[in-house]
């Protein structure tokens, strides 16, 4: 049991937490009322908001393949990286949720075979407006979830067999919330593209590299233009770093957005507070293999067994993610 409280200001009072003392005992107190979530302007405002920094993160993404292209191919690498961009682009939106799912050999599952998970969801989605998600079930003991999709309407959710057998009612449900969150907030698609993006840069990155190899550096007219074999050595390096970063500065901010839009949603950030410490650590018990380009797609990071440190780590860590929930400092093994 954590003893956990929470602070909350004018904006949470504004959308049904009338009284903040009752967030400043020791112990959970009963799940504050609140009503349904409706488009307001303060909303509409962060939606706006969010998708000028994702068109900025997209733009950086794509101009850097071009860049990268412009290095080892001149004008027309730099149209092919182009080209390659927009076929990506045209893959993500379309088809990133089939490859997400098949990737991890997700099923679609019936009302009667997870009627927990089918009557929170449209519970959830009933009081916040949202159209009913397609259902998946992943055959896996490691506890964990994700939501995929290009819009709300073509959304799917994703649990773990080991999830549903590990969190209770409450703590299944801030999960659920949690993923509904990433859907509601128009993340999900923002998320996959830039995974598919910088996975081409990485891809585009590597292909020079044994162009390189096998073409010579620093030869001919490149070094007429002054370096050029330079210019492509770092962009080796540093492509791949700065598509990492631009890809988990996607993620690790629509996580925290996830967080506290699915703890809104329920009125009880305890309950997601509880399943983050348990998925935390039954994962690191179980841990999931998952590709490096899908996982930030997951609720906590499945790949426990690649360490690089905060900066590479495509979620925020679980102790912060708590401590924003409940307003105070998470105390458990790390």
């Amino acid at each position: 049991m954590i003893a956990i409280g929470i602070d909350i200001d004018m904006d949470d009072i504004d959308k049904g937490y009338t009284n903040p003392n009752l967030f400043l005992s020791e112990t959970p107190p009963a799940a504050p009322c609140i009503r349904p979530i409706g488009l307001t302007s303060n909303k509409a405002g962060s939606i706006m908001g969010n998708t000028f920094k994702t068109a900025f993160l997209l733009t950086a993404l794509t101009l850097l393949l071009m860049f990268i292209g412009r290095a080892f191919g001149g004008q027309n690498g730099m149209l092919l990286a182009l080209g390659i961009a927009v076929v990506m682009n045209f893959v993500s939106y379309f088809y990133s949720d089939k490859i997400a799912l098949a990737m991890y050999r997700a099923q679609p599952a019936t009302r009667e075979e997870l009627p927990r998970a089918y009557e929170i969801v449209e519970r959830l989605t009933q009081k916040i407006g949202l159209p009913m998600p397609k259902i998946y079930v992943i055959p896996t003991e490691s506890p964990n979830a994700f939501a995929t999709g290009r819009n709300p309407k073509h959304a799917s959710v994703a649990v773990t067999h080991g999830i549903l057998g590990l969190l209770n009612d409450e703590e299944l449900e801030g999960v659920l919330a949690h993923e509904l969150g990433h859907v509601n907030n128009r993340d999900i698609l923002i998320s996959s593209v830039a995974a598919t993006i910088a996975g081409a840069i990485t891809m585009l990155a590597s292909m020079g590299r044994w162009a390189m190899i096998f073409g010579g550096f620093g030869r001919g007219e490149r070094e007429d233009r002054g370096g050029g074999g330079l210019a492509g050595l770092f962009m080796l390096i540093v492509a791949p770093i700065a598509a990492s970063l631009i890809q988990l500065a996607v993620s690790r901010s629509r996580e925290y957005q996830a967080d506290a839009t699915g703890a809104h949603f329920t009125g009880n950030p305890y309950a997601l507070a509880s399943a983050l410490e348990k998925l935390d650590a039954y994962s690191r018990r179980v841990p999931m293999a998952a590709s490096p380009s899908t996982a930030h797609l997951f609720i906590i990071q499945p790949l426990l067994g690649m360490n690089f440190g905060n900066l590479f780590s495509t979620h925020p860590p679980i102790a912060k993610r708590i401590e924003r929930l409940t307003g105070r400092p998470a105390e458990f093994r790390q």
